[in-house]
């Protein structure tokens, strides 16, 4: 029903086709009132025949540059100021890295050409003298001189330092000359930078061989291993003799243990207490005639 309607088989596509180009200028009408689109922009970023065209004008400008260096180099010539200006021109099309590159190298080549060229200039029949132009470059960011008489009379250079917003006031003046201001960097390290003193040499001593420590060392124990056994007996027996007396002086009263062993003053003194009287175990029991049971062992009634 919708064939015979639209008018047979054969106007069905027409019908189609004419729609689609309706569209299509209506599409084309729409986007010529509105502009490029992103997708344009885009498109004419990445477009290879306009970056080939400036790549091929960044070339003609450095080899124009490069084969008329020394026309350019003539005070009267201002060729160099109109490559420049087509390098502006051109740069305001560069999108990519690779014609970046080229706008690079070609102010590196009239940068060169530039510095040249300064060297050369006169301005009321002297020439220019990178020197005398520091000189009024350090005096206009006010650098503080320190007057040294002998060092003047010794033909040494006067050294100086410079204040802390010199840097801002040379970049003050300078900005008028371009576009935007140059960033500020500070500088790390020192203008008269000394090498570090040389660290003294510490003389090291020789170690023992293994031989000579083997030879030693068992004599060294066995000597440390006699003076602490001996140490050890003597104050042992001095302690038998304390008890022994307390004992002599009091055999109906038991000996604390606790009050005998130890000093409320010295925790040191109280453990070599501790461990000395525990050599004297056996020799108490004999000596004391203990006979009974001293701990209880456990029976089955308190188990």
């Amino acid at each position: 029903m919708k064939r015979a309607r639209a008018g047979g088989d054969d106007e069905a596509p027409r019908q189609n086709g004419s729609a689609g180009r309706r569209k299509v200028d209506r599409q084309q009408s729409n986007g010529g009132d509105s502009g490029y689109g992103p997708t344009d922009l885009q498109d004419d970023d990445n477009d290879p025949g306009l970056r080939r065209e400036i790549r091929s004008r960044y070339r003609e400008l450095i080899n124009s540059v490069q084969q008329n260096r020394e026309d350019m180099l003539r005070p009267s010539n201002n060729k160099l100021t109109e490559v420049l200006e087509q390098a502006n021109k051109l740069f305001k099309d560069v999108r990519q890295a690779r014609e970046a590159a080229l706008d690079a190298q070609l102010l590196v080549v009239a940068t060169d050409l530039g510095k040249e060229k300064a060297s050369q200039m006169f301005a009321e029949g002297t020439a220019f003298d990178p020197t005398a132009f520091a000189e009024h470059l350090l005096s206009f960011m006010g650098l503080n001189r320190l007057e040294d008489e002998e060092d003047e009379q010794n033909g040494g250079t006067v050294e100086g330092y410079l204040p802390q917003d010199a840097w801002h006031r040379l970049a003050r003046k300078a900005e008028c000359c371009f576009r935007t201001a140059p960033s500020f960097h500070y500088m790390m390290g020192s203008f008269h930078a000394e090498p570090p003193p040389p660290k003294p040499k510490i003389a090291r001593q020789m170690k023992a061989t293994s031989k000579d420590a083997k030879r030693i060392m068992p004599t060294q124990l066995k000597k440390m291993d006699d003076s602490h056994q001996e140490a050890t007996e003597k104050e042992v027996e001095r302690i038998l003799g304390f008890l022994k007396s307390y004992y002599q002086d009091d055999p109906t009263t038991p000996i604390s243990y606790y009050e005998f062993v130890v000093d409320p003053n010295s925790f040191s003194r109280t453990v070599e207490n501790i461990f000395h009287t525990s050599f004297l175990i056996r020799e108490l029991i004999d000596v004391f005639g203990i006979r009974d049971t001293m701990i209880q062992p456990p029976s089955s009634q308190n188990e």
